[in-house]
């Protein structure tokens, strides 16, 4: 993928799943990442990996849910690189709770991560992607945004939300005409540790059933790889990637 060599990518939500997927592939097709996470020794694991097979990588520790961390991410990548190509939002939670429980902790967190922390990302690359004339932003969004479980109302809200933001992003980048791709990408069952915080035993039971069929999350890093090399005319602007076998 010789697009894809010393491509500038920022990748929130590195350290784990689909984040840290992303980030040792892009790396091994020689892009340069630079991650933020909120768990620094796990990010340094992810490191660790990427310098032992001669990538380059740099990172500093982010809570999206934090604007001022989000922007010193951004502001590292232009420090160390100069510019930015490609910005994959993927930090995210999955509050799932019935209505009725008011796990109003909760719902704040899955906004602030999920939709907030997606908004501060956008905002601070936009300026820069503007005066390069070019860039590639990537919101992971989820299969919960095309459909609704018992117990997921709040995630399938910030889901559908940030269907419609990367929508509305990418018409209003069209009419700006700065050359900046805009895609969302919605996993459905994907192998990694993001139910594992699910405390409701009936809801957990549901989501272990769904993983039966999990794909691994470098699936979803292929498939991101592949809309990063495509020619800058090219727009991959909305996809569904889930197991065959996953009926919802």
């Amino acid at each position: 993928m010789e697009n894809l060599k010393n491509k500038v990518v920022i990748i929130t939500g590195a350290s784990s799943g689909m984040g840290k997927a992303n980030a040792l592939y892009l790396a091994n097709q020689g892009a340069k990442v630079v991650l933020g996470d909120i768990r620094e020794d796990r990010l340094q694991t992810v490191v660790q990996e990427i310098e032992e097979n001669k990538g380059e990588v740099v990172t500093t520790v982010v809570d999206v849910t934090k604007r001022e961390d989000v922007q010193k991410l951004v502001d590292k990548a232009v420090e160390y690189f100069h510019r930015i190509d490609v910005i994959i939002n993927c930090a995210g939670v999955m509050p799932q709770s019935y209505l009725y429980e008011n796990n109003y902790e909760e719902w704040d967190k899955g906004i602030d991560t999920n939709l907030k922390g997606m908004l501060y990302g956008i905002g601070a690359v936009l300026p820069i992607m503007h005066k390069q004339e070019s860039g590639h932003i990537i919101n992971i969004s989820s299969i919960g945004a095309h459909s609704v479980m018992p117990g997921g109302a709040v995630y399938s809200a910030t889901k559908y939300a940030v269907k419609a933001l990367t929508e509305g992003l990418r018409q209003e980048e069209a009419e700006i005409g700065k050359n900046v791709r805009v895609m969302s990408v919605s996993p459905g069952s994907i192998d990694t540790e993001f139910t594992h915080s699910i405390a409701d035993p009936e809801i957990r039971a549901q989501f272990d059933q769904l993983s039966e069929n999990a794909i691994s999350p470098d699936a979803v890093a292929r498939l991101i790889a592949f809309a990063i090399n495509e020619d800058e005319e090219v727009g991959l602007n909305e996809v569904i990637i889930r197991p065959t076998n996953q009926k919802l």
